[in-house]
């Protein structure tokens, strides 16, 4: 290897330092359950010390946080060990400070001016994480506590950069916000595989006052490759949900690249519809691009829901009966509740059905009497899917085991007082 190495050496330049004071730019960063939050970064200039007392400064300059460095890690081959010294150059993972983060200089007390950086793009998407509450909450999960659920979001935010987690007004309850709703289903999805219980709500974008321009929603960048066949219907939807087509050009072999200024609220659950109108060929990459003028209301779901008005295991023959009423999400032998979303309603109202109704027994016995109950596949809802599907006033139940549709309020009376005072307040 010894020629290689040589090798190396003669064509890599020495990483550039500067003169001056220590500084260093947040690159990386990672939580560990000992050390705490460990920022990554290239020592600029100077050197730093393990005990040393250093500060974090901002993109524009100003203090974020003062603390002494707690142990200092470098690179030696594939592990990771500590050292004393960082000196200029050298690539150093830094513990003990609490609030730095990816983008901000860490340097001496003596520094005064940061190093340039790329902004961290902001969240754009919230949701908020509850207890989970319905009759069947602790069957399939064994951490369904309002203290487990929070420790374990305040662990994941230490780690992550791009996620932003603080107690919600409402009692048991944690707004999470993240880049896009797929990020905050890859982190639900973790969570119900280490046996967390919790219901969610539906994700809402992350809206922004302003003065002299008024209310302010997130633009992202939507790149998409699509045979041309295709095309229209892309555009057509991307049209729907307030979208504005900036470039449209081939990219060869019969397949066209459109660039779109989409309103992040349009974007959710768009994913898997563009799949299914281009039978799986279209290729979709979001990016945030900037914040706009709030740009009106965008259609959502037009069909109400089959909710259940009683308790206990759904029935063969009451689901066929309900056939007529639109497609169920649920089979024979699911468990339910009062409250729980069994199906989707062909009209645009809600309905409260009876999954429970047996066959009742008679002495008549014909052909057509006995024939087997034949049901209709059931709609299978993915976290993504449920998600984008449900509205403001349901949730979706997550457990190890299941994902269930419900109502915010499970007591249909309660629920119809809630609607009555919302139509006074909006009045």
């Amino acid at each position: 290897m010894a020629p290689l190495f040589d090798l190396v050496l003669r064509h890599v330049s020495e990483p550039p330092v500067e003169t001056g004071p220590f500084r260093m730019l947040g690159t990386i960063l990672e939580a560990d359950p000992y050390l705490g939050r460990i920022i990554t970064g290239r020592v600029t200039s100077g050197s730093v010390r393990s005990n040393q007392t250093i500060k974090v400064l901002g993109r524009d300059g100003g203090l974020i946080e003062q603390g002494r460095i707690s142990k200092i890690l470098a690179f030696r081959g594939i592990e990771r060990q500590g050292i004393e010294v960082g000196e200029a150059g050298d690539i150093v993972a830094l513990a003990g400070l609490t609030k730095g983060t990816v983008a901000d200089t860490f340097c001496a007390l003596e520094a005064s001016e940061p190093l340039p950086a790329q902004p961290i793009d902001p969240p754009t998407v919230a949701m908020s994480f509850l207890v989970n509450d319905s009759p069947l909450a602790g069957t399939e999960g064994d951490k369904v506590t309002s203290r487990v659920i929070r420790d374990r979001l305040l662990r994941e935010a230490e780690g992550n950069v791009a996620l932003r987690v603080k107690e919600a007004p409402g009692k048991d309850a944690m707004e999470v916000a993240g880049r896009g709703e797929l990020q905050l289903a890859i982190l639900i999805e973790q969570m119900r595989r280490e046996g967390f219980e919790l219901s969610v709500s539906r994700p809402k974008v992350v809206l922004r006052n302003a003065e002299g321009r008024g209310l302010l929603e997130p633009i992202e960048e939507v790149t998409i490759d699509v045979d041309e066949e295709h095309s229209g219907i892309v555009v057509q939807k991307m049209s729907e949900r307030k979208a504005e087509m900036v470039e449209m050009r081939p990219s060869g072999g019969g397949r066209l690249r459109l660039v779109f200024h989409a309103p992040t609220r349009g974007l959710i659950g768009y994913q898997g519809e563009l799949l299914t109108d281009t039978r799986g060929t279209a290729v979709i990459n979001r990016i945030f691009h900037s914040y706009a003028p709030f740009r009106g209301d965008i259609a959502r779901r037009r069909n109400g829901v089959l909710i259940a008005n009683e308790a206990g295991e759904a029935v063969a023959y009451a689901l066929w009966n309900l056939e007529d009423r639109g497609p169920m999400m649920i089979e024979p032998g699911w468990k339910v509740y009062q409250g729980m979303i069994v199906g989707e309603h062909t009209r645009d109202n809600d309905l409260e059905v009876n999954v429970l109704k047996g066959k009742k027994l008679t002495n008549i016995r014909t052909h057509a009497k006995d024939e087997a109950v034949r049901l209709t596949p059931p709609i299978r809802m993915t976290l993504e899917k449920a998600l984008a599907y449900i509205q403001d006033d349901e949730l979706v139940e997550v457990t190890p085991q299941s994902i269930r549709l419900r109502k915010t309020i499970l007591d249909p009376n309660d629920r119809k007082k809630a609607e009555r005072l919302k139509e006074a307040m909006a009045m």
